[in-house]
């Protein structure tokens, strides 16, 4: 815990920050900060989290649900392929590594450089188990603060879209060619203007996939992350 502890500190600062919003957001929409802080700890995917508000508060539709659900967090298939190797021999722990592995824990895991004289499972453990709790912290305290905040929160739910925008600009910002990003614009807007402001994003997302699979040795030789 020692060792891996340094490796988490920038996670805390945004897992808290962030956490927190969501818990905040959670309170606004007509939630106890019981329900953040227990999504955070089931589900512990932020950006579905966030998606989840609208998918509690809306029509019950769970083959939707289910399809949404797997198109935002399908990129953990390729995460749990690339650290096959890495959970081999981990015995009990290898049950949480997978269930907790989420995009900053696996960015740690995957690259960090052990120390020879710590246990690789245990490092890999403390780093998911503390970017876990950073993560539930920062919920829990933010359904809890929700109750005492005085100010207009009209327009919070925009963290969710401004939390996305980022992630887009620093996709741009890493690909020479920006082929991921055209497709997943085209077809957004394609699909907003046939299917409309209230149904497009599953078939977006299955054209999104489709259009990355056709494409993938362009992207790939472009350098490209898919």
């Amino acid at each position: 815990m020692k060792a891996a502890f340094p490796h988490t500190i920038p996670i805390f600062a945004g897992f808290c920050f962030l956490g927190m919003t969501y818990g905040i957001y959670m309170h606004v929409s007509g939630f106890s900060f019981v329900y953040p802080l227990i999504m955070s700890m089931i589900i512990f995917g932020g950006s579905l989290e966030f998606l989840a508000v609208s998918m509690l508060l809306g029509r019950f539709a769970p083959v939707q649900t289910l399809i949404m659900v797997l198109m935002v967090q399908a990129r953990h298939l390729f995460y749990g392929i690339a650290m096959l190797d890495r959970f081999k021999g981990m015995g009990w722990k290898k049950f949480y590594l997978i269930f907790g592995m989420c995009d900053e824990t696996f960015s740690i895991n995957c690259s960090v450089e052990i120390p020879e004289d710590v246990d690789k499972g245990w490092f890999m453990f403390f780093v998911t188990l503390l970017d876990q709790i950073y993560w539930v912290s920062g919920a829990a305290l933010g359904g809890i603060l929700g109750s005492f905040i005085t100010f207009n929160t009209d327009g919070l739910d925009f963290v969710m879209t401004a939390m996305f925008v980022v992630i887009f600009l620093e996709q741009w910002l890493k690909e020479k060619k920006h082929y991921t990003a055209y497709i997943g614009l085209a077809a957004s807007v394609l699909c907003l203007w046939v299917f409309g402001a209230d149904s497009f994003m599953v078939p977006a997302m299955v054209c999104i996939v489709a259009g990355l699979t056709f494409m993938r040795k362009p992207i790939e030789r472009a350098g490209g992350l898919l």
